[in-house]
C-alpha cells in the first residue's frame, strides 16, 4: 500500500466511501477489525494527498447484535424483524462509532458522527443545516463518519425497502458535490446476470447511463447480512450520475481499493455522470417550495455575485422583504430592480436585516449567534 507521505495522482477531489455491511463483517456475523484497519489506511493515505473524504458506514446492527442479552423481552424478535434491528442499531451505533474513531487517532485524524434521515434530506432547514456542517468539517481536514438514524427511521434496515445505506450515500454525495461515489461491496461490480447463476455472466466495466437493461442486469436477492443487494446499489448510482458524480460500485476486498478507484484506476463498475451539479442544484432551489422573499444587494455584492462565483455576505445586502425563515428560497435582486440570482438563505427576513452591511465578524455580536459568515453560500447559490 502506498504511504500516506507518498504523492499521488489526484483524479478525484471530494470523495464519498460507502462501506457496506458484509464488507464490513468479512462474511462474518460481526464486525471484522482487520478490515476496518486497512479501509483507515486506505482514506488516511488518500487524505494525506490532499483529497477530502466523507465515510458513509454501515456496521451498526452487526456491532450491537452480540451485546444484547437475547434472554430478555426481545429474545422472540427475529433478526430480519424491524424492531430487533433498531434495537441491536441503537447498542451498536456507539460501538461502531468508538472503533472507527480509535482506528483514525492511530493516523492522528479526527472523525465527527452524522446520522441521517431521509426526512433529514428532504427538509430544506435540514438540509442546509447538514450540508454546512458537513461542508465546514471537510475543509477543517475532519473525516465525516455518517449512518442511517435507524432508531427513528426505518428505511435502510426494512429489507422491502432500499436498505444499507446505498441511497443514503447517494444522496449525501449530492448534498457535498462529491466527485467520486464509490460503493464498496462483497462483488467485484455489476455483471451482465447473476453470475452465481449463470456461468456466462461478465462484469460490466463501464456504465454511460442507467437504463432498463441495466436494471434488468441488477435484479436479484439481497445479501446474507446487507439489505442493499446490487439493485440498491444501482438505484443509488443513477442518483447520483444524475447529479453529476462519478460512481463506482467495487469489492472492498481487493487491494488498496479506495487508493486505486480515488486516483484513477478503472476497478469495478463505473457509472459515467448523467446530469450536472450547477443544473442539479438549480432544479433544486427552483423544486418544491415557491420563493418566500426577497434580498437586495448593492452593486458590489451583485458584481461579486455575477462574475466572481462569491457567496453573498451580509456586508453586500441592502435590504430584505417579505416572511422568510432560514432554509427558504429566495429571489436576489440588485438596487436596479435586476434579478441576479437564486438561493437559499441562510437567515430568516428579521435577521438578515439586522446584519445587513456588516462584516461577517459581527453576525454573533448583532445577533447573539452565528448560522454562517454567508447569507447565501455561493454552493446553494444559482444566477438566473
Amino acid at each position: 500500500m502506498p504511504g500516506e507521505s507518498e504523492s499521488l495522482h489526484v483524479e478525484h477531489k471530494r470523495i464519498v466511501v460507502k462501506v457496506g455491511t458484509n464488507v464490513l463483517t468479512a462474511g462474518s456475523n460481526e464486525l471484522n477489525l482487520s478490515t476496518m484497519v486497512n479501509l483507515v489506511q486506505q482514506i488516511a493515505t488518500i487524505q494525506a494527498n490532499n483529497m477530502e473524504v466523507l465515510l458513509v458506514t454501515s456496521g451498526a446492527i452487526a456491532a450491537g447484535s452480540h451485546h444484547v442479552d437475547t434472554s430478555d423481552s426481545i429474545s422472540s424478535l427475529h433478526p430480519r424483524d424491524v424492531q430487533a434491528r433498531q434495537v441491536f442499531a441503537a447498542v451498536g451505533q456507539s460501538r461502531l462509532m468508538s472503533l472507527w474513531d480509535n482506528l483514525f487517532e492511530r493516523h492522528k485524524m479526527v472523525v465527527a458522527q452524522a446520522l441521517l434521515t431521509a426526512t433529514d434530506l428532504a427538509d430544506r432547514v435540514s438540509y442546509l443545516n447538514a450540508r454546512n456542517t458537513l461542508t465546514r468539517l471537510i475543509e477543517l481536514g475532519v473525516v465525516p463518519i455518517i449512518n442511517e438514524n435507524d432508531v427513528v427511521s426505518v428505511d435502510e434496515i426494512d429489507s422491502h425497502n432500499i436498505g444499507d445505506n446505498d441511497h443514503l450515500s447517494a444522496q449525501v454525495a449530492n448534498l457535498v458535490d462529491a466527485d467520486l461515489l464509490l460503493l464498496l461491496t462483497d462483488i467485484d461490480g455489476l455483471y451482465s446476470a447473476n453470475p452465481a447463476r449463470n456461468a456466462d455472466a461478465e462484469l460490466i466495466r463501464e456504465i454511460p447511463r442507467v437504463d432498463a437493461t441495466i436494471l434488468q442486469a441488477a435484479a436479484g436477492a439481497p445479501g446474507a447480512r446487507g439489505t442493499g443487494g446490487m439493485m440498491s446499489k444501482v438505484a443509488a448510482a443513477k442518483l447520483a450520475t444524475q447529479h453529476g458524480s462519478h460512481v463506482v460500485i467495487a469489492d472492498g476486498n481487493e487491494h488498496d481499493v479506495v487508493v486505486r478507484v480515488a486516483t484513477g484506476e478503472l476497478l469495478g463498475t463505473h457509472f459515467s455522470p448523467t446530469g450536472d451539479r450547477i443544473e442539479s442544484r438549480r432544479r433544486y432551489l427552483l423544486s418544491g417550495l415557491q420563493v418566500r422573499g426577497k434580498v437586495m444587494v448593492d452593486a458590489g455584492a451583485a458584481t461579486a455575485i455575477q462574475d466572481g462565483g462569491k457567496s453573498l455576505l451580509p456586508a453586500g445586502v441592502s435590504t430584505a422583504e417579505g416572511e422568510f425563515s432560514r432554509g427558504d428560497v429566495v429571489d436576489i435582486y440588485d438596487m436596479h430592480g435586476v434579478h441576479v440570482a437564486i438561493g437559499l438563505a441562510n437567515y430568516n427576513r428579521i435577521e438578515i436585516e439586522k446584519i445587513a452591511g456588516k462584516h461577517s465578524e459581527q453576525i454573533v455580536e448583532t445577533l447573539g449567534y452565528e448560522y454562517s459568515e454567508e447569507v447565501v453560500h455561493r454552493n446553494n447559490l444559482v444566477l438566473v
